[in-house]
């Protein structure tokens, strides 16, 4: 499903008071000085999914910031995206003050926030990733979940769900001689939800498997993944659900003296080992830990790229090309025209994109004003 932005508008986001750009379906390249707003604008674009956005953060810190405020102002991002005269609006914002709540709208109908997810898929890879194989596991289920919910937008209820559960759950633990039939009632949801997040994670790490292997030797390190666990890797979503009741009811007093659940799905870890060097990504160079993450957001893309009846992803990529030669650069670049996606590329220096001139829109960033220059 063709889903480029050919417009998009930001009101009171971050540092941009108002600023508009024309992509016209183009991939974009945006350059200029650290602080210039760069990153921010790639920010506004994953707001077009559900969650928290790039930098994993409240709504209400989103806002633009008067002088002296305490709170953020309300804000709004919109765009049109398709082909032709074939578009639709969306839009996506905070209603009220910092206390407000998040909306959505399609051609101006209000709709769920996650029916953002039947229109643009945005991926997107940061500096923040540079420290996704050393850190800690929670991360790296985090980043996974992103994968996930980009080609099963559903599986970001069934964490949700799941997460409150256990929330309820281990506050009754906590309180001392709980309600035996809610905490069984918030078991079963628990365990139910969890198989489902399971076999949809252990799905998507064998989809990913299949896209690097028909990929082939390529300019990116090809990876190994697993999930690693007790929970990593069962595939049946029944015998998972009954699992996850019998060790919910077994760990009920260890949980309720540890202050948390000791046991389940949200204790799974990404394990990920270069084929070329043969060590975990965990201890492979800076570069090639980098150029891992890469290959694995292409895979993704690649194989969302073919779902036809789904929007296309469309990549935001923040600081990415400073960390590639030019041959690696030069690579990412063609892979993405190969895959006919749009991307939205930042870097401090515009020779970083020399390679992408004339095949998209460069985009001058100075103090949160966007200039797109002529080719």
């Amino acid at each position: 499903m063709r889903s480029r932005i050919q417009r998009l508008t930001l009101t009171d986001f971050r540092s941009y008071r108002q600023a508009s750009l024309e992509a016209a379906e183009r991939t974009c390249f945006l350059f200029g000085p650290n602080g210039a707003g760069k990153t921010n604008f790639l920010e506004a674009i994953s707001f077009f999914s559900p969650g928290r956005g790039l930098r994993a953060v409240s709504t209400a810190e989103v806002g633009r910031r008067e002088a002296d405020a305490a709170e953020g102002l309300p804000w709004a991002v919109s765009a049109e995206i398709g082909a032709g005269d074939d578009r639709i609006r969306l839009g996506t914002g905070l209603e009220g003050d910092g206390g407000g709540r998040r909306v959505a709208r399609v051609d101006g109908e209000s709709r769920p926030v996650s029916a953002l997810a039947d229109h643009l898929r945005p991926l997107w890879l940061t500096p923040a990733h540079d420290r996704l194989f050393a850190g800690p596991a929670g991360e790296r289920r985090r980043f996974l979940d992103r994968l996930v919910f980009s080609a099963l937008p559903s599986h970001a209820g069934e964490v949700g769900t799941y997460e409150h559960a256990l929330r309820e759950r281990q506050r009754l633990l906590t309180e001392g001689r709980p309600d035996r039939a809610w905490l069984e009632a918030l078991e079963a949801r628990a365990a139910k939800a969890g198989a489902r997040m399971v076999v949809a994670r252990g799905e998507t790490v064998r989809d990913l498997t299949a896209e690097i292997d028909a990929r082939g030797a390529g300019p990116f390190p090809a990876a190994d993944l697993a999930l690693a666990g007790e929970w990593g890797e069962l595939a049946d979503e029944a015998e998972i659900e009954q699992r996850l009741i019998r060790a919910f009811a077994m760990s009920r007093p260890r949980d309720g003296a540890a202050g948390r659940a000791l046991a389940g799905p949200h204790r799974t870890d990404l394990t990920v080992v270069s084929r070329q060097s043969g060590r975990p990504a965990g201890v492979c160079s800076t570069g090639e830990q980098k150029a891992l993450i890469l290959n694995l957001i292409l895979a993704q893309a690649a194989r969302l790229s073919r779902a036809i009846s789904q929007p296309n992803p469309i990549l935001l990529l923040d600081e990415v090309a400073a960390h590639l030669d030019s041959e690696r650069r030069a690579a990412l670049f063609d892979e993405i025209e190969a895959l006919s996606l749009q991307a939205f590329l930042t870097g401090t220096d515009e020779a970083l994109f020399e390679s992408l001139k004339g095949r998209a829109l460069a985009v001058r960033v100075e103090a949160s004003s966007l200039t797109p220059l002529d080719d």
